[in-house]
């Protein structure tokens, strides 16, 4: 099923009138199509990361977080993300995505999306993302604020931070790379 298709069917179940705590983790639910697979016949690896986006817009509408957006004119743009895939999910599978919030720092907000199937992760796909206006980045404490939470975040587990550093690095390691050319 392609892939507009799938979010629009998400977006005509009106998921904006199911709120959600922004702690809690949201839950859609979907099924394994045809275009969803690679030659091994299961889900391609990038599959899964572009699925998550389904899973994130229906966390940011549950939560409320794309009013908050709204008014500070901003959109959500994708930093970077990391998968770990641990099971097949094979074409007609029914399987859901589990969206939570990891936590976040000065500048990035982490999420994590689950891929389910009978109780047991198949795969994670964890991000980091920004909201960017015209006027910049808008911090995360602006953001959760406006959510009703605490302006601190949750402790953040080590390999994340360890992993938003290494993020860090190749974003300087890129940057001096296209200096030198």
């Amino acid at each position: 099923m392609n892939l507009w298709f799938r979010l629009f069917w998400m977006l005509l179940k009106r998921p904006w009138r199911q709120r959600a705590d922004p702690f809690s983790t949201t839950v859609v639910r979907m099924r394994v199509w045809p275009l969803d697979l690679d030659l091994n016949r299961h889900v391609t690896n990038g599959r899964y990361f572009t699925l998550a986006d389904i899973g994130r817009m229906d966390y940011v509408l549950k939560t409320g977080a794309f009013r908050t957006a709204l008014r500070h004119k901003a959109v959500p743009i994708v930093g970077d993300a990391w998968g770990k895939f641990r099971r097949e999910l094979k074409v007609f599978e029914t399987f859901e995505i589990h969206t939570r919030m990891l936590g976040w720092d000065d500048k990035w907000s982490f999420l994590e999306h689950r891929f389910v199937k009978d109780g047991r992760a198949a795969g994670v796909v964890v991000m980091r993302g920004v909201f960017r206006s015209g006027k910049g980045l808008v911090p995360p404490a602006d953001i959760v604020r406006d959510l009703g939470m605490p302006e601190q975040s949750p402790a953040l587990p080590e390999w994340l931070t360890r992993w938003s550093a290494s993020c860090d690095g190749m974003s300087v390691q890129l940057r001096e790379e296209e200096a030198l050319a």
